[in-house]
């Protein structure tokens, strides 16, 4: 990758503002956990796992500027970066490891309790690269050379701290030699896979076309798609996936035509607090977004707009889970 989506440099968080792309390749940077936070909830920096790094980041970063350090001190700054997106489970997961890790030194001298966690927070970002190394190895298993991806928001280097969960595995078979065609859901109303994806895939040279969400099932019907690679937000315990709003839909068409749906994703994004994905937290955006995205107004003043910024796919529509610990078969994986 010939870009870096975070990185730590002297103690701040630089970072892609994504809002930007794919018009711009800007950086921002901060040693402010409250900016940190903004720039998550402006989506700036998303995609689960990459939120999930900068929180751990921005928690070490918060530390260091605290002069009287105390485990009260901890949860709030804990708790604030919790609510910055309430979906991701990761993010819940990286800012939790780095409390139990502060815990771990609590009573140690300040400045060694801060290199401490800084060097946990860096851990988190290299773990992360490397499970997408693994989920890319594990996923390309499943797809010959000439095949056609499909694939629906943005999961790839953008989004996490690596390659990518599911354009991870697009990049790992264009390592191995296979020749693939992908078709990106442009991914309304944000436009991830217009803005993000298509960027992405472009700048390592990989077949991309651009299509519409509400194009994919005729592409199905005519033959045109192979497989469907998405990321996840959370996992529940039965195998539910919470994912970029329209996922289910095309979960849906992939079932219907025969077309393996695969889920690629970190052991992390599980979670088995909860049993089915009815118990998810739904993250719902500003009706702007829909009625004046990107600056336009498309849509008369007044209108009422429900804006849920993910979906949940149930189980037995997900062919395979594609892990860093390897392949996990979903209810559909017989037809594959």
């Amino acid at each position: 990758m010939n870009f870096k989506t975070l990185e730590l440099t002297d103690n701040k968080l630089k970072w892609i503002d994504q809002t930007v792309l794919p018009l711009e390749l800007s950086y921002k940077s901060s040693d402010d956990y409250k900016e940190i936070i903004t720039a998550i909830k402006r989506l700036e920096i998303r995609g689960a796992p990459a939120i999930g790094i900068a929180a751990a980041y921005a928690l070490a970063i918060a530390v260091s500027k605290e002069k009287n350090l105390s485990e009260e001190c901890i949860i709030r700054i804990a708790d604030e970066l919790k609510a910055s997106r309430p979906t991701a489970v990761n993010l819940f997961w990286a800012v939790d490891r780095m409390v139990e890790y502060y815990d771990k030194y609590q009573g140690q001298p300040r400045d060694e309790i801060i290199e401490e966690l800084f060097y946990e927070s860096v851990r988190i970002h290299k773990e992360d690269a490397e499970m997408c190394q693994q989920i890319g190895e594990h996923g390309s298993q499943l797809i010959k050379d000439g095949d056609t991806v499909l694939t629906h928001c943005n999961a790839g280097a953008l989004a996490t701290g690596g390659i990518g969960t599911a354009l991870g595995v697009i990049y790992t078979c264009k390592q191995q030699g296979k020749k693939l065609h992908v078709y990106a859901d442009e991914t309304r109303p944000l436009l991830q896979g217009s803005r993000l994806t298509v960027w992405e895939l472009q700048q390592e040279n990989i077949d991309v076309t651009l299509i519409t969400d509400n194009s994919a099932g005729m592409l199905m019907r005519q033959g045109k798609i192979n497989h469907v690679i998405v990321g996840a937000d959370r996992v529940t315990t039965n195998g539910d996936v919470a994912n970029k709003i329209g996922t289910f839909s095309v979960a849906v068409l992939a079932k219907e035509h025969n077309i393996p749906f695969y889920v690629a994703l970190p052991e992390s994004t599980f979670d088995y607090s909860l049993k089915t994905g009815d118990d998810i937290i739904i993250e719902e955006r500003s009706s702007e977004e829909v009625t004046k995205g990107f600056g336009k107004q498309t849509a008369p003043d007044n209108t009422q707009v429900y804006s849920p910024a993910f979906d949940v796919t149930p189980a037995e529509y997900i062919s395979y889970y594609i892990m860093d610990t390897g392949l996990r078969k979903g209810k559909r994986a017989k037809i594959t």
